[in-house]
């Protein structure tokens, strides 16, 4: 049986095309280039899903807490070898008021539940890689999206890395930080979704850690 990935993330992890206002195909987005690069012996399973959070219920739009959608996830896809979770982006908006401190709590979360799914793994043993997402840039503040993410995002995700490093420390996860893979700057639209290189980047981090993980 092919090892089974799960890539549980947000608009990043979808493939969002901040120039176009669509998705990146498949010759583009970081999970099918991980794919592509692992080969057959592996399946990636794409989990993203646009302005999903770690576990906050968003007043505006509803299913977006990745908490509710752990457990099915990791079910609908059994038996799992590695779980790739990249989210904390969209938890800096303001309207959450949260800490990043609060942030990597809700992180703790989303993985404590993930690995009560014990049907859900492979010789039922969780094994989970967290991924920092890159930072916002400064200049998000003067798009449009602006003013539906409100102030201080960009501060906060700067301050993601070091607090998402304890708790996978502290719960016993694999870590990356996507600000040391991927040298490619934000795109120049809204300044927080990966563009084409930085998709390219990522998948090709990605592909020699997973590698490290699982043989």
């Amino acid at each position: 049986m092919k090892k089974h990935i799960v890539c549980f993330g947000d608009s990043n992890t979808h493939g969002y095309c901040a120039k176009t206002g669509g998705r990146f195909d498949e010759s583009q987005r970081w999970c099918c280039l991980l794919q592509k690069n692992l080969g057959e012996d592996y399946l990636i399973l794409e989990e993203g899903l646009s302005g999903r959070t770690t576990c906050f219920q968003d007043p505006i739009h509803e299913a977006l807490s990745g908490l509710d959608y752990i457990y099915p996830c990791l079910m609908s896809h059994e038996p799992v070898d590695l779980l790739v979770i990249m989210l904390g982006t969209n938890d800096t908006k303001e309207r959450f008021g949260s800490s990043a401190a609060c942030i990597a709590l809700g992180l703790k979360r989303l993985i404590a539940k993930a690995m009560a799914a014990t049907d859900a793994w492979q010789n039922g043993k969780a094994n989970i890689l967290v991924i920092t997402p890159q930072n916002i840039d400064k200049r998000y503040i003067d798009t449009e999206v602006g003013a539906t993410m409100g102030r201080g995002c960009a501060e906060k995700s700067e301050q993601l890395a070091e607090e998402f490093e304890k708790i996978s420390e502290l719960m016993g996860c694999h870590y990356l930080d996507a600000n040391q893979m991927i040298t490619a700057s934000a795109n120049d639209v809204d300044f927080m979704h990966l563009t084409e290189e930085g998709h390219l980047q990522l998948a090709r981090a990605l592909t020699d850690k997973i590698k490290e993980i699982l043989g």
